[in-house]
């Protein structure tokens, strides 16, 4: 089983009204997330991935570039590129606005989601994040994820007419999210199909222990949940399993603080991935092996104590 360990980068303000006074500390605090105990945003999560010797993908959202220049998408970039990670597209397009030169024409308010854009607008969109991600020092991407998985049919064509190979923005556990009707109803919304051509990997999904549906991200599951639907996965011989986190999911949300409990969680799941890197190997989309059909696998399931651990940890973390 393939586990793709995906990563969206992003960068944001406190106030829309005062980005120029918000940029360098939101900046520095998303992307290197320094604190008195050491920086614990992008170079302590790719500090993680190499000691575990594990392959991440970091869908990095550049249209923040366009307000700010390249250089500090640049150093983004450099970051991720020197850890020998993959780097690919995300996009907010609550950024479109704030451009100094117009992205789209006529653009005088925020449209918080991707799929709030004609289909034109999209691959207009899509294609000025390709440029800034390559002017930043990037590889051509090959994957893309809308911001908040915000999707449509014209969101897959605009992401495929940029000639983009596949997209990983369906997350069936969302509303904003939820698949068009021509999708292919075998995959569940969550195996890896095919889409006119275009290789859909979606976020993966789990039943926690009362049976509720999480998707796979670090920092919404506990560690004993994501191992154990990692394992049930790969015994049920899913071909891929695509795990979320952000780059400040290690940080006290506003704080500029590490979060111990999230920090024990991502060096915990790492660690599991190391051990069983023989039959869970951690992949790019740039190795992907051809898609096959989907079979309509159930999603993996918890049992109750991974999921009463989480919430005790919820609680213990409501502490700091």
């Amino acid at each position: 089983m393939k586990v793709l360990l995906t990563f969206d980068v992003e960068v944001w303000c406190n106030s829309w009204a005062t980005l120029e006074q918000d940029f360098p500390s939101s900046f520095d605090r998303y992307v290197y997330g320094r604190t008195t105990k050491g920086d614990f945003a992008l170079p302590k999560t790719l500090e993680v991935l190499d000691r575990n010797g594990l392959k991440g993908v970091f869908f990095v959202e550049p249209l923040f570039a366009a307000r700010f220049g390249i250089e500090p998408l640049a150093t983004i970039v450099e970051l991720i590129r020197e850890a020998g990670q993959e780097v690919q597209l995300h996009l907010h397009p609550e950024w479109t606005d704030e451009a100094r030169v117009p992205l789209l024409p006529n653009v005088t308010h925020k449209r918080q989601h991707l799929s709030y854009y004609s289909g034109e607008e999209q691959a207009a969109l899509i294609a000025h994040g390709i440029r800034l991600l390559v002017e930043a020092g990037a590889p051509a991407p090959v994957a893309f994820r809308s911001g908040s998985f915000a999707c449509n049919d014209d969101t897959f064509t605009a992401v495929a007419a940029n000639g983009l190979r596949f997209d990983s923005s369906v997350n069936a556990a969302l509303g904003v999210s939820t698949p068009a009707s021509s999708l292919d109803p075998a995959a569940g919304h969550c195996e890896p199909f095919d889409f006119n051509g275009l290789g859909m990997y979606p976020m993966t999904l789990l039943r926690d222990g009362f049976g509720r549906l999480r998707h796979a991200q670090i920092g919404a599951c506990g560690a004993s949940e994501l191992m154990t639907a990692l394992d049930v996965a790969c015994e049920g011989t899913w071909p891929a399993f695509v795990l979320l986190s952000h780059n400040f999911e290690l940080m006290i949300p506003d704080k500029l603080a590490p979060d111990p409990i999230v920090v024990k969680r991502f060096e915990r799941l790492c660690r599991h991935l190391d051990d069983n890197r023989a039959s869970m190997p951690t992949t790019g989309f740039a190795q992907l092996p051809p898609l096959s059909a989907p079979r309509g696998l159930p999603l993996p399931a918890v049992g109750r104590l991974p999921t009463a651990l989480r919430y005790f940890e919820q609680a213990l973390r409501r502490l700091h």
